[in-house]
Order: C-alpha cells, then structure tokens, then sequence
C-alpha cells in the first residue's frame, strides 16, 4: 500500500472522527438546552400560578443539577416569606378588628351622655353638631369593624337559599322615605315570580344597603335610582344604576380598594370613607359571586352583584 493511500485513509479516519467529536458536541449542547428550556418553562409555570411545586431536572450534568438546587432553594425561600407574610397579614387585621371593637365600647359610652345631655338641652347647636360627629364616627369603627373581620376570616356567612327578588324589595322599600325626599326616580324591574340564589340574607342586605347608600351619596345628581334583576341558567345579576356625574375609566379599578375617595374637582372634598364598597365587594366574593363596576361618565354607572343561582 502506497503512502499516498495510507495519509488517504489516514486523513479519512481523522475527518471521520471530527465529524463524530463535533456530532457529539452540537447533541450534547442541545440536549443541555432543550433542559434549560424544560427549567424555564417549568419556573415560569410556578410564578404564573403561584403553585408550591419544585424544579426537577433529570440529567447528570453538574452544573444543570447545581442550577436547578439553586433555584428550588429560592422557591423554598419564598415559600417561606408568602407563609410569614400570610400570618402576618392575617396577626395584623385581627388586631385591627380587636382594636375596632375597643374603641366602640367608650365611644357608645360617650355617645349615651351626648344624648343625654341633647335631651336636657335640645336647642344647644354645638351639642347637636358633636353628636353629629361622634355618629359619623361609630359609623366608621363600625365599617372598620366589618372589614376588618371579613378579612381576618372571623365573619361566619351562612349559605343558604335565598329568595333574591323579596330581599331587593325590602332593601328598597327601608330607602323609600329618603327617596322620596330627595325627589329620585325609582325604577324597579323585579320579577314577580321567586328567583332564588346561594346566599346569606344578613350579608346580601349588607351589599344592597352599600350600593343604595352609594347611589344616594354619589349619583344625586340624576336623582334616579334603577334596581334590575335579570338572569341566566346559573347566575343571578342585580343591577344597580345611577345617573349622576359617574366614574371615569381610569378610577374603576381602584373603586373597591380600601379606603380609596373619589375627589370631588368643584368642591375639592373628599366624600364618605372608601369603605362601604370594598365590604360589598367582599361580601359578594365570600357569597360565591362577585360585584363589578361599568361607568360612563354624567349618563348611566352600574353595580352589578353576580350571585349564583338555586333552580331547584
């Protein structure tokens, strides 16, 4: 055999085993990020759904392995941090509510020598106007109160079934004087046959009165007050209309955070204490359904309450 032939196969052999060497490498480096892909689809999986779950990679890498223990010890971390803020959240709104609940004791005190003291002297105007105070006040430790428990989880809802349509009119008929004075057009679209939903009466009158007390305080303007009752297969939806000047887009979605106002612009005053919302909205969600909010400005607002329905 000739050299030639000889470096030939030589040169042959040698290619060969690049190409098997370079094979190797471009499949070894696929197959690591094919698994980094896995890793991030997986991490990725865990923030969106906010799961307890780990990352598992099989494979012997080292560094794979030692990439993907750093990340499970991250996530065991912040499933710590979520626990400890949890009992904190929870630590701290029930020591808003025993708060609550302490200072309306001395103030119901204050409050019986206050009418006391009227009764002695009805035509005392500064009299008046304290006591005035000392009311908006018990009613806002009361609206405290409330919330704090819903979201310390110590308020017991009872579900059960509820006939919807003579809960709304009841709920309309305790506002009816206060209409009346204010010269409001009231339209009623309730049917007359029972429509019942999963619900807690106590908590049901606690959203209407909320929402009737809103369109009194809010939607003065257009004097009318629009209570509709519609339905589908499982869900019941009350709706609860305004014409006054109405909520622009931009403030929608912070309307049931706590204590959030909406500034008048004319007057410049803050109106009512940004809660009575944000307790239907709970409410509504510990009943199983919901509270939405749909605005256009100076022509129509709408709350609607989502419950759901009882067929049988």
């Amino acid at each position: 055999m000739s050299d030639q032939t000889i470096i030939f196969f030589l040169t042959i052999l040698a290619l060969s085993l690049l190409l098997v060497v370079l094979y190797q490498r471009l499949t070894f480096h696929r197959g690591i990020q094919g698994k980094i892909q896995k890793i991030h689809r997986k991490l990725e999986k865990i923030l969106e759904t906010d799961s307890d779950e780990k990352v598992m990679v099989f494979t012997d890498h080292p560094a794979l392995m030692e990439l993907a223990a750093q990340i499970n010890r991250l996530l065991v971390d912040r499933q710590k941090m979520k626990a400890d803020f949890k009992r904190e959240e929870i630590s701290s709104k029930k020591m808003l509510s025993n708060i609550s609940h302490d200072i309306k004791t001395p103030l119901t005190v204050i409050l019986g020598y206050l009418e006391i003291m009227h009764l002695n002297n009805s035509d005392d105007e500064m009299l008046k106007k304290v006591e005035t105070k000392a009311e908006q006040v018990m009613e806002l430790i009361n609206q405290f109160f409330t919330l704090a428990k819903l979201e310390a989880g110590d308020t017991d809802v009872t579900l059960c079934k509820i006939n919807i349509c003579e809960v709304c009119r009841e709920n309309v008929l305790e506002f009816y004087d206060i209409l009346l004075q204010k010269e409001f057009t009231v339209d009623l679209h309730i049917p007359e046959t029972s429509v019942f939903v999963q619900g807690d009466k106590d908590a049901l009158q606690r959203i209407l009165y909320n929402l009737f007390s809103n369109v009194i305080r809010y939607g003065s303007e257009g004097n009318y007050l629009g209570v509709f009752l519609r339905q589908d297969k499982s869900v019941v939806y009350i709706d609860v209309v305004d014409k006054g000047k109405g909520i622009e887009k931009e403030f929608i979605s912070h309307v049931f955070d706590r204590l959030y106002t909406m500034e008048d612009s004319r007057n410049r005053e803050i109106q009512g204490n940004g809660l009575g919302l944000t307790i239907a909205k709970n409410l509504a969600v510990k009943l199983g359904g919901d509270l939405l909010l749909d605005s256009v400005p100076s022509v129509k607002t709408t709350f609607t309450l989502k419950l759901k329905k009882i067929s049988y």
